[in-house]
């Protein structure tokens, strides 16, 4: 008889037990993104990152939440500003977009993870200690920035074939603009193929990119690419209209250029590298530490070609250049 009562007791004490486990509400994990420019720019691949979140388990309300915060191009002490906020809030995580973001969230934190998103050379700019063993709190996303500069070179010396000076575009906002190292990673590469480089400065005001293409004008620029930067591709748009107008040739980082009349583009695949910065939280939020899990870089490119815009600028697209094309926009 005793040991029936205890049984019963056993069991009604189990009940009581499960039925507060599952009235306890589901933890929410609060994760920070760091941006250098603004909503609208970022806008295309945060999605893809949520929406491959959802697909991973996350959901927003139910067991996560953003923090947003973007320092529209205002440089690396606003940056700092908003690193040091969201590591204020206590988030669980810290996205960190740009060379520029990931640094001001090392700065903010050594204890929170940080997952960096399509950082150029993570390990030249001190970010991490190697890709294979990032070390500390830290890693995600590079770009393989310097094998892509030189591609990008090489394929618009074979549409302009008498290319001898290229511009630089360099969008600057209201702090550092950087971009150094990827002029000095380009400088091989043009010194081989016997082009010369110049700086085409873009302040971010209205007339500012207006001014730096005159400014190609006069020095017989004949042709240009803009640095990879969040702030060139928020900009992206008025990037392209304004070459355009000016008839110069110009290739870019990201296929989003070209979709927006933009003449070629070679680069990472955009929406790959958005998916895996989605994996790199999942796991970390999923109890892995960020020391352990390896720095990616991209697997897959893509060359794509407007030839719209070439129509637009006059330009006539070599055959050889166009059947290794994996997109024409016709």
């Amino acid at each position: 008889m005793n040991r029936k009562i205890a049984v019963r007791v056993i069991a009604v004490a189990m009940l009581v037990f499960v039925h507060r486990a599952e009235a306890q509400p589901a933890k929410i994990y609060r994760i920070g993104y760091l941006g250098t420019s603004s909503l609208s720019g970022a806008a295309p691949s945060l999605e893809r990152f949520r929406q491959r979140l959802r697909e991973l388990g996350w959901v927003e309300g139910k067991n996560i939440a953003f923090e947003y915060r973007f320092a529209e191009g205002k440089g690396d002490e606003r940056l700092k500003e908003l690193a040091a906020e969201l590591v204020h809030l206590k988030v669980d995580i810290i996205v960190a977009r740009a060379t520029t973001g990931a640094l001001a969230a090392k700065q903010a934190t050594s204890t929170i993870p940080i997952v960096m998103w399509n950082i150029g050379d993570p390990v030249g700019a001190g970010i991490v200690k190697s890709l294979a063993q990032p070390g500390g709190n830290i890693t995600g996303v590079s770009t393989l920035a310097p094998e892509l500069i030189t591609k990008r070179l090489e394929i618009l010396k074979d549409v302009v074939p008498k290319l001898k000076l290229m511009g630089v575009l360099i969008m600057r906002g209201r702090g550092r603009a950087g971009g150094e190292r990827q002029i000095k990673e380009l400088e091989p590469a043009a010194q081989y193929l016997q082009v010369e480089l110049t700086c085409l400065d873009a302040k971010l005001e209205p007339k500012g990119l207006d001014d730096a293409f005159e400014s190609a004008k006069r020095k017989r620029v004949d042709a240009f690419t803009p640095l990879g930067s969040p702030l060139a591709f928020a900009e992206r748009k008025r990037i392209v209209a304004v070459a355009v107008k000016h008839r110069l040739p110009g290739i870019y980082s990201d296929r989003e250029f070209v979709d927006d009349g933009g003449l070629m583009s070679y680069g990472r695949n955009g929406p790959d590298q958005d998916h895996r910065v989605a994996y790199f939280v999942d796991r970390i939020l999923r109890g892995s530490k960020p020391a352990d899990l390896p720095v990616e870089q991209p697997m897959r490119f893509e060359f794509v070609v407007n030839l719209k815009a070439a129509k637009q600028i006059g330009l006539t697209i070599p055959p050889n250049v166009l059947v290794r094309a994996d997109k024409v926009i016709r």
